[in-house]
C-alpha cells in the first residue's frame, strides 16, 4: 500500500515513472524501471504497486495519486477552491495541471484583472526564485508576462486562445512562426532558454497575436552547468540515457541523450514546432517515449 505520508516531491517522481512505464508495453516495463529507479526500491515497489491496481481497472486514464497527494495537509492544492484568497488574488477556478502543480483562473483584487496562478505542491527554492527573476524580466509582445512570485506559486499573463494546429496555409503558419522566433530571441538576448517548446507551450490569440507561455523548463545559461536535479523548474524522467527534461517529441538530439543544451535546443524545437505546423505530423514520432527518443537520435 502507498505510503500518502511522502513528500509532495516524492509523489511526482513516482507518478512521473508511473506514466511513462504505462506507455510501454508490459514486457519492456520492467527493464525500464530497473534502470530508472536504480538503488532505489522502495520506488521501484511503488511504482509496480500503481501499475498492478491499474491493470485490471481499464488503464492509466486517471491520476491516480492525485488522490494521494491530496491528503498531505500542506498541499496548497487542497485548500484552492473558488474564492478562496491568496494574498491579493482571488481564485475564480481551476482551469488544469501544469507541469509543476494546478493552473488557477483568480482575479488581482488590487488591479482588477484577471490573472493566471500556478501552484506547485512545495515552497520554491532560492535558486528557482533567481530564475524567476530572470524570466520576469522579459518584457516582449510574444512572451506571457510573470507578474508575481509567491512562497510557493507563479503568477502570469493570463493568456486566452488556442494552440496552432496544423496544417496551416503558409503565410499564417510564418506570420506565427515569425512572432515565436522574435520571442525566443529575446528571452536569449537575456541569457534564458525555453528547453520545453511545442505547440502546447504556444498560444494564439484572437486577435492573431502569438503569446509563448510556461517557461517552467526554462534555465540561465549562466546556471546550465549546475545539477538539473536541483531545480524545481524542470519536469524530469529517468531513462537509460540520464536525465531528460522536456517533451520527448521537441528535443534536441543533445536533450534527449541528457546532455547539457544551449539555446541551439530552442531553435532546433523550433523547427520542429515550425514542420508541424505546416505538415500537421510531427517528424519525430514513434509508439512510446523511448522509440520517439530513438528516432530523434
Amino acid at each position: 500500500m502507498m505510503n500518502t505520508t511522502m513528500s509532495p516531491a516524492r509523489l511526482r517522481q513516482i507518478e512521473e515513472l508511473y506514466h511513462s512505464a504505462g506507455e510501454l508495453a508490459p514486457d519492456a516495463q520492467q527493464a525500464f524501471l530497473n534502470a530508472a529507479c536504480g538503488n532505489d526500491p522502495d520506488l521501484l515497489r511503488n511504482v509496480l504497486a500503481l501499475l498492478a491496481q491499474d491493470s485490471g481497472s481499464g488503464g492509466l486514464g486517471r491520476p491516480v495519486l492525485q488522490v494521494a497527494a491530496s491528503l498531505l495537509s500542506d498541499s496548497p492544492v487542497k485548500r484552492w477552491t473558488a474564492g478562496t484568497q491568496v494574498g491579493p488574488y482571488q481564485i475564480v477556478s481551476r482551469l488544469g495541471e501544469g507541469g509543476m502543480g494546478e493552473v488557477f483562473r483568480a482575479r488581482d483584487t488590487r488591479l482588477g484583472r484577471e490573472v493566471a496562478i500556478k501552484v506547485a505542491h512545495e515552497e520554491f527554492s532560492g535558486r528557482f526564485l533567481r530564475e524567476a527573476r530572470a524570466i520576469s524580466s522579459l518584457n516582449h509582445p510574444n512572451i506571457c508576462t510573470l507578474y508575481d512570485v509567491g512562497p510557493d506559486y507563479l503568477v502570469m499573463e493570463l493568456i486566452e486562445g488556442e494552440s496552432p494546429k496544423g496544417p496551416l496555409p503558409l503565410e499564417e503558419a510564418l506570420r506565427f512562426a515569425s512572432q515565436v522566433a522574435d520571442a525566443l530571441d529575446a528571452a536569449h538576448e537575456k541569457g534564458i532558454i525555453h528547453r520545453d517548446l511545442k505547440p502546447g507551450n504556444i498560444k494564439v490569440k484572437p486577435d492573431g497575436t502569438v503569446k509563448v507561455l510556461d517557461f517552467g523548463l526554462a534555465k540561465t545559461l549562466e546556471l546550465t552547468s549546475g545539477d538539473p536535479e536541483t531545480s524545481p523548474t524542470m519536469s524530469v524522467s529517468l531513462t537509460r540515457a540520464g536525465l531528460i527534461m522536456g517533451t520527448a517529441a521537441y528535443m534536441s538530439p543533445e536533450q534527449a541523450s541528457g546532455r547539457s543544451v544551449d539555446k541551439r535546443a530552442d531553435i532546433w524545437a523550433f523547427g520542429v514546432v515550425l514542420y508541424e505546423m505546416l505538415t500537421g505530423r510531427r517528424p519525430f514520432r514513434g509508439e512510446d517515449t523511448p522509440q520517439i527518443l530513438a528516432s530523434v537520435m
